[in-house]
């Protein structure tokens, strides 16, 4: 009884899996014959009809294989290629269109359909809705394509080298002095700020500045802050009457910094933030609402050139060098740890902070892991964020021009000085 059970309930599902290989096939079906909707019938080597079958076909072709015979499954795949051949061979004759698109279609969803069957329904459904919308955006992904320069389509590639190929053939144990350098992780840490960096870039590109300084400044904390900071003050320098404007820009920058922090620590060592939150959010918000109250005294639709980070959104030396930094800080880390304790971390805190604050950021979020207690990698994160707004208030002060500096240099203050306060007494 339990055998004849099974059996109807294994029958069942095996018709279940075929009906979605059925709709998995007129799902593509229906973007194919929509594209080709003013084509005569007959015109149209295959549309919803024709996918829904293939995508049948494909169901089928499982169960034959395992009931009937193993070749069942290559003989239809090969039948459907073939078929798709010569129908777009013939087409040739008649329409100068050398697009195989459609031909992979029909064989992915052959493919999808098989898929539904042996492997899994949901898996195959979400191939096949993926492969629907590829599809159906033809005319934006190729207008991607040429929008995009030669450079960042470098930068692109560079990116999945150093990730998908350099990092997981590096060794993933500890190292060096006190165990303190894991090649894998720090070129994950590498790898991690690359990325945000380039998401920062490309969130820029597509929107452009047309949606002025404020676009362009919270998405130049995701950059380079610092990069935006030497363009703004400078821009300041040639157009006094934008002063608040550039001003503005500058403290969103710095403010974009700090969310930015967090994102760090929630992946390397995410039981910092119940301690880190509290400082980054008073920080943040110390500079956020003076620049929007700044901004709202001095608003203007004034757009401004797009800040030059260099000529590539990822450069292979540039991601060498910050790693070489964060190598030397973590060992510099555990070398004033135990010479100095907690004030060599503070120490190195602060030197760090003034060339940059990531690297500091990685390794103390790191080394609390470890040895490092959590409140002193939470001050001394603080510490670093604090000198590094500081070195940019200077920047807006001596490279921009005094009324610059002032707009900056208050809010930054005022950051600086509760975010350490929250940081030493919470």
């Amino acid at each position: 009884m339990d055998d004849v059970a099974s059996q109807f309930l294994a029958a069942n599902q095996t018709t279940l899996n075929l009906a979605v290989a059925l709709l998995l096939g007129s799902i593509i079906g229906l973007e194919r014959g929509w594209g080709a909707r003013e084509q005569k019938s007959g015109e149209r080597i295959a549309g919803i009809r024709t996918f829904s079958l293939i995508g049948l076909l494909g169901g089928i072709s499982v169960v034959l294989a395992k009931e009937v015979t193993v070749w069942a499954f290559p003989v239809l795949l090969l039948s459907v290629v073939a078929m798709a051949i010569v129908a777009y061979s013939e087409r040739l004759d008649h329409i100068r269109n050398f697009s195989i698109t459609g031909m992979i279609g029909m064989v992915l969803t052959f493919c999808f359909g098989a898929v539904a069957v042996a492997v899994d329904p949901v898996i195959a459904t979400a191939a096949a809705v993926v492969t629907a919308i590829i599809l159906d955006n033809k005319e934006e992904i190729h207008s991607w394509v040429h929008k995009l320069k030669a450079h960042e389509l470098d930068a692109g590639l560079k990116l999945l080298v150093i990730s998908v190929v350099l990092l997981p053939l590096l060794p993933n144990q500890q190292m060096g002095p006190g165990g303190v350098l894991n090649p894998q992780e720090i070129w994950w840490m590498v790898v991690m700020i690359a990325s945000i960096s380039f998401v920062g870039y490309f969130a820029m590109r597509v929107a452009g500045t047309s949606k002025g300084i404020l676009f362009t400044s919270l998405f130049s904390g995701l950059t380079s802050s610092t990069a935006l900071t030497l363009h703004f003050a400078r821009q300041a320098k040639r157009h006094p009457a934008l002063n608040a404007q550039f001003a503005t820009g500058i403290l969103i920058a710095c403010g974009t910094m700090f969310p930015r922090i967090l994102v760090y620590c929630f992946i390397i060592n995410h039981d910092l933030l119940p301690s880190l939150i509290w400082p980054v959010a008073v920080m943040t918000v110390l500079l956020y609402v003076p620049a929007i109250i700044i901004w709202s005294r001095n608003s203007g639709t004034s757009q401004v050139s797009q800040p030059t980070f260099g000529q590539n959104p990822l450069d292979l030396k540039s991601a060498l060098v910050f790693g070489v930094l964060l190598t030397v800080i973590l060992l510099l880390g555990d070398f004033f740890k135990n010479w100095l304790g907690d004030t060599g971390v503070y120490m190195l805190a602060a030197t760090s902070g003034i060339a940059d604050v990531d690297a500091i950021t990685l390794s103390l979020s790191r080394m609390s892991n470890n040895e490092l207690a959590m409140d002193v990698a939470v001050l001394g994160i603080v510490i670093a964020a604090a000198t590094n707004n500081l070195v940019k208030s200077g920047m807006a002060w001596v490279i921009g021009n005094r009324q610059t500096g002032i707009y900056v240099a208050g809010p930054m203050l005022l950051s600086l000085g509760a975010g350490l306060l929250v940081a030493w007494f919470q």
